[in-house]
């Protein structure tokens, strides 16, 4: 039997806040997934029926990961940028859980923001920058992938809101936004701040699925007498198996609610929130001392019915947006796919298997190196978020 210390009163939204409120917690630790993005109309990708890759399917791409492969990529970047200017930052609004992330640094409790999500709404929250940790990259910058130089944000963003390929005014190759793809090897920003778990006076993990490595497995390099907390829709990760692992099943925002009423922000909270209401348009989200911004505005309505538009609206919209300039009919793929597709055979078998293959858990402090020899995205067989 453990002799470990509880950490909790209860292992409830009372107890975590009345641990939050306390002098324990001063160093807040957090692991993100798209699972905290949908309430802002962004769709995961793993979700069975509603997810982006499960929609994708049927558009006859070699696979539907290959959107975020690289070798497709070069082959044929259309799928990607026909996404790209669905998913752009500056379509949604940061969510009530985003602003709960920036009420945390601004009480000066935020230690590490850990994302796997490329959607920049932790930053468009008002989220410091120095706090947020991409670990699978972000649309925030762009350049070009044989070259490396950097192209300008502004000419991204024209290109992407006509979906054109935008292409190195130097070397003329194609142009990337700086989101790892599948095989990529993953930003050295995470991979230094990897270490930062151990910091964690408490780990919160919020809506994610905890499948994609090597960032799933931060939850297990958090030291054995941190508490770690899940907020989830389902039990993930073997979270829940240590003394002091709390579970708040539930949609992140319901919880970051509940939470900050017991801890007596609520009113706190809302108004961070309220300053992100996005405004008309592409339109820059105008600056505030303090970093704090606001955001444009996107009517998430059909016009005509005066209904909001759901995920499952936003996902088929997405797909069939790619399928048109893929010319897709349903029943023939165009050229380009079909050469990827027989062209990618191999890449897609490596790609699979790199995906299947769960790595080892550390159990002891693991130096920067060898980190860095881990730190390849993969994904595990698909899970819901």
């Amino acid at each position: 039997m453990s002799s470990q210390k509880k950490a909790f009163k209860s292992k409830d939204i009372a107890g975590l806040a009345d641990f939050i409120a306390s002098d324990k917690c001063k160093n807040v630790v957090l692991m993100l997934g798209a699972g905290v993005s949908t309430s802002a109309g962004i769709p995961d990708f793993r979700s069975p029926e509603t997810g982006l890759y499960a929609n994708l399917a049927r558009l006859k791409l070699p696979y539907p990961e290959a959107v975020f492969e690289i070798n497709f990529f070069r082959k044929n970047p259309v799928p990607f940028y026909t996404l790209a200017q669905e998913l752009y930052p500056g379509k949604f609004r940061p969510t009530i859980t985003h602003s709960f992330i920036r009420l945390l640094a601004k009480r000066g409790m935020l230690h590490t923001c850990f994302t796997q999500n490329i959607d920049t709404l932790e930053r468009r929250a008002g989220v410091p920058d120095d706090k947020v940790i991409e670990a699978h990259g972000s649309f925030a910058t762009q350049r070009c992938i044989d070259c490396k130089k950097v192209y300008d944000d502004a000419k991204m963003k024209v290109k992407i809101e006509a979906i054109e390929t935008p292409h190195c005014e130097s070397y003329r190759g194609l142009v990337k936004p700086d989101i790892v793809f599948f095989g990529e090897s993953l930003p050295d920003q995470f991979i230094n701040a990897m270490p930062n778990v151990w910091k964690a006076d408490v780990l919160v993990i919020m809506g994610t699925s905890l499948t994609v490595h090597p960032f799933a497995g931060l939850a297990e390099r958090a030291p054995p007498t941190c508490p770690r907390v899940l907020i989830n829709l389902d039990l993930v990760g073997g979270i829940g198996r240590r003394p002091n692992d709390m579970v708040l099943l539930g949609k992140c925002d319901d919880v970051v609610r509940a939470l900050c009423k017991k801890l007596g922000w609520e009113k706190e909270l809302e108004g961070l929130w309220e300053r992100t209401e996005l405004k008309k348009g592409w339109e820059e989200p105008e600056s505030e001392v303090g970093g704090d911004g606001e955001e444009e505005e996107v009517v998430v309505k059909k016009e005509e019915e005066g209904e909001k538009v759901t995920l499952e609206d936003m996902v088929g919209a997405i797909s069939d947006a790619i399928g048109k300039n893929l010319n897709i009919d349903g029943n023939d793929a165009t050229p380009a796919a079909e050469d990827s597709s027989k062209e990618d055979a191999a890449s897609k078998t490596d790609s699979t298997a790199a995906k299947e293959e769960a790595p080892k858990e550390d159990k002891d402090t693991t130096t920067t190196t060898t980190l860095a020899k881990e730190a390849v995205r993969k994904d595990e067989p698909e899970g819901k978020l």
